[in-house]
């Protein structure tokens, strides 16, 4: 159980590093109030020192948080790396040096000593690092402590203080010391089903169960009558009392099947029901409506449903329809128009979804914006444009080679750009008289490089790819120079004349490469191919060839790129790894049928017309910028938070009160100071306020440019905050000042020119020089007004605004910024120039991505007062914002009859949460209960649409349902915590057969860890009392992808290992081919993944992985698992160089020696075993299978290993399993896997105890072995195994029984013999499931497995294919995987052979029988006399184990532990 104080701890530190050090030192003695105080206040005195953290918001998801424990698992990893450590013995904290353990403050001095010879511990992303100085040459002090105690407070006192001083880095991992018995918690946030069973063949233990406690909930009431308060009035009527309880139970819970009409209208007529009772109780009335659905079902008929409910359900399916795609029935959840798939979403995931969007949420509700606002702003596409900018190409100094529109070369192509959608051939390039593609090459003509490019190009032009090429020369730009002394002049002067006097498409066959350019192989191959030219006309400094000359390397330079050479496709520039020549060809190539794609898209949607030109609309495009530069375009940006109110000064720190106080002070002047021709509406989209210093060149030029960018473009406000180097006085700040004066004596338009002549180099030479500030004023300035201010400026507010530039913009003084709507460039390296054409990307790039549309939607808002403050303020929070998936708008065309609404409480922050469901679906079983809890937790204005399914044929839903999940950690009268949430089922009608079935979150898996009662069939007329389950969280899934890097398949039969660094080998697992999926068990804490020795780490190494918390190259891959999430890596491997050619799979016998043989000889003899697999379910089937597996030891000699599926085996059967391995000298491995998501789930329990059968024969068994045979639990075994072990199945991988054709009065129900099966198998037969083979070196060797996941994916979405999954499948799959049919005495069944074929039977299976319908234990009894014999003889091997159990525990009375679930 872990403390409360600890979780929340975590959950603070979610919000940063300080916030978590900050907790820690209020909280630093709390549990010193836990002795005296009760539980309950104890609970309250942590949420009250949390509050002072959080918002009201937050402390309502912290008390969510912790009644679900979500944190948890992270406190508890923290622990786990402790036990890894290990503590030292009877020590409440310790620290660790690397490596070296102390328990007191004390051993601090010695053991830092030496600490600097030992290596560092691994430090994880989410360890608590002290926030102190970034050295890395200082020890590392681990802490591992309990947050609160007065232990962890000695120790925080001296290593904060030392952290302080840089002397050490402080880290802190919880770690509470163990008790002598620890408590287990209850978890919340799964499901529970109690689904009903069809009884048509009778499948129930009579053993009795002893151990059930007797006593009844007498205090219920039912139908009026009191039975506690009856009972004691009337002791004597007792028995009748009981009887008449039931008897009304039996009348309330009707459970008599409905006729086919009664169930067409159930759905609305819930709906119906719901509608009609006070909006408060709706929700609940809905979440008993789905999860008791089978016991109300009767009652719901009688519901009239009026015609305009059924109008308005009709009309806004149709709409849902097409809007969102949403069909009858469906169920959907979106909260803040954020699609939530309840498939994949659990409530840990739902409270991080809920804790993402609060910061967003808080922030526009502290700006002032309330209700439908609210959700406008929400959902704008606040897109920071993707990582692929593109350049704008339209620009004179690019010399086009070739036009494809234009070219004669090219007159016989197709010209309409519909020609796109034609189909082709995969992979041909569609050849189109339209400059599609565009090739842009920058290139220094003297590189060698080049050479190869041009060569490259020329190839392009030569093969008519429909690709234009153009190139950008840059060469020296200086006047005076002539192509006799530079080589690129020269050829660029060349190349001019070739140009002019003949054309360009000759110049590849005028410029051969080969040797370097020089001066002189220019003046030679002008002699060689043109004698008549006069060399220097041509070369010299007067050359008429010489114009354009400087527009390459001026756009070169502009353009902002990297270094030469460049290539642009479509204005995008390749990274420099692509650029090199082999590579660039495949690349170009590939690129342009990507983008062939988005034409056929444009064209498609009609934005690409056949008269609109190609090349613009190209750079019309939302990507496409003026100029590149990295800073303005990359995507990690950081952003001011303008939304903490003024008034929250006492949860800030000193620093972020100050820049609050700062920010309004600015504000206040920032509005004068924007000299801005603003829009007609008088408010500007982009705020950019210009931080420097001011007497410096370059903080005058970084102004003077932002304010030419100003004047070009009126959307745009510029604000000036002064950084001066040094203290600010009078003389470091006279720019400053007067810019300042001027902005608020004169009118916008004289300031702006006087600050711009102000900036101006000679203005600040005549200041220096002694020019008094007056002289420079201009005409039509109030000059007095100016004066007056100027003098009286005071420098104290530059102080602040030094100081708001040191705390929030984290500027040295004197360094510059500039801010665009919240975002901060800068600060500038010394020689980083920030151009106007930089401030026109920056502009352009804040109004596409947000600000235009934020503006726009703050204009329909008709706030007038600081509405650009206010654009700024929103863009900056949007943009600011985690990007998450598109949000939906949902709404509704009417929603009197057919949407509930719950609106919000006023004047706070809300969620807007939309449900559609049909209030009887699996779907309304769990979102019901989810609404309640979220409505609970959060302020939310519901709307909920009942999206009901008209005519319904059978009964919607046939099971009990309930979801375990509380809105807060609950207390019992006496304050004490309450043991915790449980899935309780009251008034369950007693006649259905029901089977329990847990749902829960992906990466859990559970096991039922007690219960006397057959969790299978749960029949309630046979039980007294109350029936109890626990299910214990055993263990966190760790699930992976993998791939080969060099031939990007999944590596199949890889194997990996996971451990610890004291055990590293705890789990192992193999990598399956589809989707190179594989997982491990594990549970919270630090975990090192590795390849499995032997042939997995011989032929393999691991290169990268990603998602794990190791750096993506380091050799050990270190994965934490710290939250109830699924946790998800990809690890990609290759092989060994010198392995390249072996295969995992393969037997590698080529080499073996003589000895080796030997060797092998013996190891074979030793491991003669015969592996059975087998899979029960239920008390009845686990009896059965005690029988299966002593039939098949008495007939053998071989010693035998059975393998059972643990996922379903009841606790009873896990306790005996034991006792009776000891017993008959077995032995046996429990094995278990988790359905992987991303295959389809079957929901029924027999089916997906049919799909473990045969989905994951590859992956269940280690790979030594070879041979795994299946026996059906029911049946009983007449000959030695070893036989079918060792037949020969000629190379399938797997051998069946076919089914018996013997018995002829069953001809009618042989369902093979006629329809699809007929057709499908041909003259083959059909197998039966129950006996298999399967030689596992084969079946993994042939992708047996993926091949039939693959089949079973593509046919399982149909529910009524694979009636019998396990059966079919391998039926439906025999023209790809084999089967070989095994000999018909291997199966007998009587249900389909005759009785003369069962003196021969080896095996005898007790199939049903749909003629008679014979319960299996009569049947069992008739057909196979042993049966009873060996009945008896594990009956009296199970009472002897419980005989010695009781006698054990009346020697001990044990504590009562709590687990994890209960029921």
């Amino acid at each position: 159980m872990t403390p409360f104080l600890l979780e929340t701890s975590e959950f603070i530190g979610e919000d940063g590093n300080e916030k978590f050090w900050q907790f820690v030192d209020t909280v630093k003695e709390l549990t010193v109030y836990k002795q005296g105080e009760s539980v309950r206040s104890y609970y309250n005195l942590i949420l009250k020192k949390a509050g002072q953290f959080l918002t009201d918001l937050q402390v309502n998801l912290l008390r969510f948080a912790l009644a679900l424990r979500s944190y948890s698992p992270a406190v508890q990893a923290f622990q786990q790396i402790a036990s890894d450590e290990p503590p030292p013995e009877a020590c409440p904290a310790f620290i660790s040096i690397h490596g070296q353990h102390g328990c007191s403050t004390k051993d601090l001095k010695k053991l830092l000593k030496a600490a600097a010879g030992r290596p560092k511990p691994y430090l994880y992303n989410k360890d608590h690092t002290y926030p102190g100085f970034n050295k890395t040459d200082v020890p590392i002090v681990i802490l591992y402590a309990e947050i609160g105690t007065k232990k962890f407070t000695s120790f925080h006192k001296v290593l904060s203080e030392k952290a302080g001083e840089g002397t050490l880095i402080y880290v802190l991992r919880h770690f509470v010391a163990v008790s002598s018995n620890p408590k287990k918690m209850l978890l919340s946030g799964y499901g529970v089903e109690l689904a009903i069973k069809s009884t048509e063949y009778k499948a129930v233990d009579d053993t009795k169960v002893k151990g059930a406690n007797a006593e009844e909930d007498n205090k219920d009431e039912v139908q009026g009558f009191v039975f506690g308060t009856l009972k004691k009035s009337h002791p004597e009527l007792e028995e009748q009392l009981v009887e008449l309880r039931r008897h009304l139970l039996e009348s309330t819970n009707d459970m008599v099947p409905l006729k086919v009409w009664e169930m067409q209208d159930l759905s609305v007529q819930a709906a119906a029901r719901i509608m009609s009772v006070p909006k408060f109780d709706a929700l609940k009335l809905m979440r008993d409506l789905s999860q008791n659905f089978p016991s109300k079902a009767r009652s719901l008929t009688r519901v009239a449903v009026k015609q305009e409910m059924r109008k308005e359900i009709e009309e806004n399916q149709k709409r849902l329809g097409e809007s969102i795609g949403v069909h009858p029935g469906d169920g959907e959840l979106f909260i803040n128009g954020l699609h939530i798939d309840l498939d994949i979403h659990n409530p840990f995931s739902i409270l991080d979804i809920l804790r993402g969007e609060a910061r967003v949420l808080e922030g526009l509700h502290n700006l002032g914006i309330k209700g439908e606002h609210q959700g406008k702003l929400l959902r704008l596409p606040v897109n920071a444009v993707d990582d692929s900018y593109a350049l704008d190409i339209r620009h004179p100094a690019i010399m086009w080679i070739n036009d494809i529109e234009n070219d004669p070369v090219y007159r016989n192509w197709p010209s309409g750009v519909q020609e796109l959608l034609r189909a082709t051939f995969p992979g041909v390039i569609r050849q189109i008289r339209h400059n599609l593609f565009n090739l842009v090459l920058f290139l220094d003509p003297v590189r060698e490089e080049s050479v190869e490019l041009v060569k490259l190009a020329e190839l392009f032009y030569k093969h008519k790819i429909p690709l234009r090429i153009g190139f950008v020369f840059v060469v020296d730009t200086k006047e005076e120079i002539d192509g006799f002394s530079d080589a690129g002049v020269g050829f660029f002067r060349l190349l001019n004349y070739i140009a002019d006097e003949y054309d360009l498409s000759q110049l590849y066959n005028q410029v051969e490469g080969g040797e370097t350019l020089s001066v002189d192989t220019i003046s030679a191959y002008l002699k060689r191919k043109f004698p008549k030219a006069k060399a220097e006309r041509i070369l010299g400094v007067e050359s008429e060839y010489d114009d354009k000359r400087q527009d390459g390397a001026l756009f070169y330079k502009k353009s902002g790129l990297g270094s030469l050479p460049l290539a642009l496709f479509n204005g995008v520039p390749l990274s420099p790894d692509e650029m090199d020549p082999d590579e660039l060809e495949t690349l170009i190539l590939q690129r342009i049928m990507d983008t062939t794609t988005t034409f056929q898209r444009a064209v498609f949607m009609g934005q690409l017309t056949e008269d609109s030109n190609v090349v613009d609309h190209l750079m019309e495009q939302a990507n496409v910028v003026p100029r590149m530069n990295p800073l303005i375009l990359s995507t990690d940006r950081k952003y001011l938070d303008f939304t903490s109110k003024p008034g929250d000064h006492l949860k800030l720190s000193i620093i972020d009160s100050l820049s609050i106080f700062l920010f309004y002070f600015n504000l206040l002047f920032l509005s004068h100071c924007s000299h801005t021709f603003l829009d007609e509406d008088g408010m500007s989209a982009v705020t950019m306020w210009i931080a420097g210093d001011f007497e410096t060149v370059s903080g005058r030029k970084l102004l003077l440019g932002a304010l030419k960018r100003q004047k070009a473009s009126p959307g745009v406000r510029v604000g000036v905050i002064d950084n001066p180097s040094g203290k600010p006085s009078d003389d470091n700040t006279v720019l400053y000042r007067a810019i300042w004066a001027s902005l608020l004596t004169q009118k916008n338009k004289a300031a702006a020119e006087f600050v711009q002549k102000l900036l101006r180099e000679e203005s600040s030479q005549l200041l220096q020089k002694g020019t008094k500030m007056k002289d420079l004023l201009m005409q039509g300035m109030d000059r007095d007004a100016f004066e007056k201010k100027f003098n009286t400026l005071e420098v104290d507010f530059i102080r602040s605004q030094q100081l708001f530039c040191r705390d929030v913009l984290k500027l040295s003084p004197g360094q510059q910024a500039v801010i665009s709507n919240g975002r901060i460039l800068g600060p500038f390296e010394e020689q980083e120039e920030f151009t106007v054409e930089d401030f026109q990307l920056l502009e352009k790039i804040t109004l596409s991505s947000s600000a235009e549309k934020v503006k726009a939607k703050v204009k329909l808002m008709g706030m007038k007062a600081n509405a650009s403050d206010l654009v700024m303020k929103v863009d900056a929070l949007l943009t600011a914002a985690p990007k998450g998936e598109v949000r939906r708008d949902v709404h509704f065309i009417k929603d009197s009859h057919s949407v509930l609404r719950l609106s919000p409480r006023e004047n706070e922050v809300f969620y807007d949460v939309v449900a559609i469901v049909d209030p009887l679906t699996r779907e309304a079983q769990k979102m019901s209960p989810l609404l309640i809890v979220l409505s609970q937790v959060v302020n939310v204005r519901l709307q909920v649409f009942m999206n009901c399914r008209a005519k319904l044929s059978e009964m919607p839903l046939k099971s009990f349902y309930r979801f375990v999940l509380e809105s807060d950690v609950n207390f019992l009268a006496n304050n004490t915590v309450s043991p915790g949430p449980v899935a309780r089922f009251m008034e369950l009608p007693e006649s259905p057969l029901l089977t329990l079935i847990m749902i829960t979150p992906e990466s859990w898996m559970v096991q039922a860890v007690s219960s006397p009662h057959d969790l299978d069939n749960i029949h309630l007329q046979e039980v007294n009392g109350v029936v109890t389950a626990e299910y214990e969280l055993e263990h966190l899934l760790l699930e992976g992808h993998c791939f080969d890097l060099s031939t990007g398949q999944p590596p199949r039969g890889l194997q990996f290992t996971l451990g610890m660094s004291r055990d590293p080998l705890m789990y192992d697992t193999i990598v399956m081919a589809n989707l190179g999926y594989f997982q491990l068990k594990a549970n919270p804490g630090a975990w090192t993944l590795k390849l499995r020795k032997g042939r997995s780490e011989d032929i393999y190494q691991i290169l990268t992985h990603d998602g794990t918390d190791s750096p993506a190259d380091a050799g050990d891959v270190l994965v934490v698992l710290n939250s109830f999430h699924s946790k998800i890596v990809k690890v990609r491997v290759q092989k060994k160089a010198d392995k390249m050619n072996e295969d995992l799979l393969s037997e590698n016998s080529e080499s073996k020696g003589i000895w080796d043989s030997i060797k092998d000889d013996g190891e074979k003899k030793k491991e003669d075993v015969l592996n059975i697999f087998s899979v029960a379910s239920g008390h009845l089937y686990e009896r059965f299978l005690r029988i299966m597996m002593l039939s098949v030891l008495r007939h053998t000699k071989t010693p035998v290993k059975f393998w059972f599926l643990k996922n379903y085996l009841s606790p009873s059967f896990k306790e005996t399993i034991a006792h009776m391995a000891e017993k008959y000298g077995f032995q046996y491995e429990l094995v278990q896997y988790k359905w992987p998501r991303w295959l389809h789930q079957q929901t029924e329990k027999q089916r997906i105890i049919w799909g473990y059968k045969i989905l994951f024969l590859d992956v269940l068994f280690p790979l030594a072995v070879d041979k795994i045979i299946f026996v059906d639990a029911d049946q009983i075994v007449r000959a030695d195994l070893k036989d079918l072990r060792d037949f020969d199945l000629e190379g399938a991988p797997y051998g069946y029984t076919p089914f018996c054709d013997s018995r002829r009065e069953m001809e009618g129900y042989r369902f093979w013999k006629s329809g699809y099966w007929a057709s499908h198998l041909g003259h083959r037969k059909y197998h039966i499931s129950a006996l298999y083979v399967v030689d596992l070196k084969k079946f993994r060797k042939i992708a047996a497995g993926d091949r039939l996941r693959g089949q079973y994916q593509a046919l399982s979405q149909d529910p009524n294919s694979l009636s019998n999954l396990d059966q079919d499948l391998p039926n439906n799959m025999i023209h790809q995987v084999a089967i070989k049919s095994l000999p018909q005495e291997w199966m007998w069944c009587e249900t389909w052979c005759d009785d003369t074929s069962k003196v021969s039977a080896k095996t005898i299976d007790l199939c049903n029988n749909p003629k008679t319908k014979e319960p299996k234990l009569t049947a069992a009894a008739r057909i196979v006399p042993e049966w009873v014999e060996y009945d008896n003889e594990i009956k009296q091997l199970l009472g002897r184990v419980q005989e010695q159990e009781d006698t054990a525990t009346q020697k001990q009375t044990p504590s009562p532990s709590q687990h994890d679930k209960g029921y």
